[in-house]
């Protein structure tokens, strides 16, 4: 049985910007930065890797260049694999570029241990942390590019007596893209990126280190509407991404999104996407929509997914 999951992002505008700047595998570590994160990236089935917006700096950092005003994003998230918050603030000058502090919290829950009786002996906590700084602007008219530095935390902690001992982990990753509109005649947006690139990740006191989940992402996204004959207010896109391991590659998974969007300065969006293929989890649709008016968005999406790790 699939388990629906959902997510919330909630937005606003800040009246002031910056003087002077703009699971996986059992062999790879942290699965915890393959969560989806954001309503705009679950609902369009994670092919968000072409499309830029404020949500960028978890899918592809080169997107944050288009952010036009300093924001706050706030980010709530429930599946079975456990509650995500996060909060990202953007700080965006126009003509130099946007710079993104974020910080994300998967927190997996307690977990009980009983002796044979019944007896509580202890309490197992799990939670992930990703700290991550994203900056994003223009090299030329039509091509952006963006980077982002993070650090990831693991933490088992217990309280009383376990049978699995307190341990934390951390290391860091970078991610790098690409996001390129290649003519204006043309309503086309290509995204490219390589994602969570950095040392292997060992658990205190564990003697193997396994490597992190390195990506490369590949997209595409077309505004069906404006191809042909623009509508005033409306533009409709189709997504398609391939995504494929960095080591190991041969089994790539393909994601395919689409938006509507209505309106020029109030919008809505109503978003859906499917999970064609992925080695890691099987496929599944998902769907959402958002409300963009005055300073505020609201997004929601619901995915249904077997399960919500692989991106």
């Amino acid at each position: 049985m699939r388990i629906p999951s959902v997510a919330l992002a909630l937005s606003f505008a800040l009246g002031w910007s910056v003087p002077g700047s703009a699971q996986g595998t059992s062999f790879e570590g942290a699965a915890f930065l393959m969560l989806p994160v954001g309503a705009h990236g679950v609902s369009v089935g994670r092919a968000a890797t072409a499309t830029p917006g404020q949500e960028s700096a978890f899918w592809n950092p080169a997107g944050l260049a288009e952010v036009s005003s300093s924001r706050v994003l706030l980010l709530h998230g429930e599946s079975v694999v456990g509650t995500t918050t996060g909060l990202s603030t953007l700080f965006a000058r126009p003509g130099v570029g946007t710079l993104a502090v974020s910080y994300l919290l998967l927190d997996v829950g307690d977990q009980e241990e009983r002796d044979p009786f019944n007896n509580l002996e202890g309490t197992v906590t799990l939670r992930n942390h990703l700290a991550m700084v994203s900056a994003s602007t223009r090299l030329a008219g039509r091509v952006s590019a963006g980077v982002s530095f993070k650090v990831a935390r693991f933490e088992l902690a217990c309280r009383g007596r376990c049978g699995t001992p307190s341990t934390s982990s951390s290391t860091y990753a970078m991610d790098a893209g690409l996001q390129v509109a290649p003519t204006p005649r043309v309503p086309l947006r290509l995204g490219a990126m390589v994602a969570h690139l950095g040392p292997r990740f060992q658990h205190r006191n564990a003697e193997q280190a396994d490597p992190l989940p390195t990506r490369i992402r590949l997209a595409a996204a077309y505004d069906v509407l404006g191809a042909f004959g623009r509508v005033p207010g409306m533009e409709g896109w189709l997504t398609l991404e391939v995504q494929e391991r960095l080591a190991g590659p041969g089994s790539p998974a393909v994601f395919l999104g689409s938006e509507v969007v209505a309106g020029t300065e109030d919008r809505l969006f109503l978003r859906a996407g499917y999970v064609a293929t992925d080695p890691d989890q099987p496929g599944g649709a998902s769907v959402g929509f958002g409300l963009e008016f005055q300073k505020f968005e609201f997004s929601v999406a619901k995915s249904f997914l077997a399960a919500g790790l692989a991106l």
